[in-house]
């Protein structure tokens, strides 16, 4: 879905959708060249598009806020 950058490091952000049942879910991984976290399921929705349309609304430092809440 994107990166996000602070102080020379980069983490690739990727959302995961779990789309066989209703409702939707989706998680966010936040992967770096030295680790990898991972929300739960933090969003649900009734559909796919409205999933990836409410992750869209996060700002990067809601993200970050996220990230380091996985610290």
């Amino acid at each position: 879905m994107g990166d996000l950058a602070r102080a020379g490091l980069t983490w690739k952000v990727y959302l995961e959708t779990q789309t066989g049942v209703l409702p939707v879910k989706g998680r966010v991984h936040f992967v770096t060249s030295t680790g990898q976290r991972t929300t739960g399921w933090v969003f649900i929705e009734m559909s796919e598009p409205d999933l990836v349309q409410r992750f869209q609304q996060f700002s990067a430092l809601e993200l970050w806020r996220l990230l380091e809440s996985l610290a």
